[in-house]
């Protein structure tokens, strides 16, 4: 995860980089072809040039962004997880359990879906 190291050295809560660095950890774990990328300030990660998930940080939650079409294919999961979410992300409270399975059929599912695809988003 060395494209991503500069991002988590920023968080100066240990709780909340350890969090992150968990999770950015297993998406790379279960997707090695993906590349890890800085864009916007965020950590995110792209597959032949195409945006597949991206992340960010607040005070209360990180924000898992995968697009409005993964957001919609998996709405009634997203509201089970009690995650709140917005057309094109979800909010995850730092204190909350995180559903790693979710997380890896949204990536998943935004690597097939895009598998054909040319631009950065859909």
């Amino acid at each position: 995860m060395k494209g991503f190291q500069s991002f988590l050295n920023g968080i100066d809560d240990s709780f909340k980089r350890e969090r992150m660095e968990r999770i950015l950890g297993f998406i790379k774990t279960s997707f090695p072809q993906l590349k890890e990328e800085i864009k916007w300030k965020q950590p995110m990660f792209t597959d032949h040039g195409t945006f597949i998930i991206g992340f960010s940080i607040a005070k209360n939650h990180m924000a898992v962004a995968p697009e409005a079409a993964a957001i919609d294919k998996f709405e009634k999961e997203i509201e089970k997880a009690g995650y709140s979410y917005t057309q094109g992300l979800f909010r995850i409270k730092w204190n909350d359990p995180l559903n790693y399975e979710l997380l890896r059929k949204i990536v998943a599912y935004n690597i097939e879906d895009k598998k054909d695809a040319v631009k950065f988003w859909r």
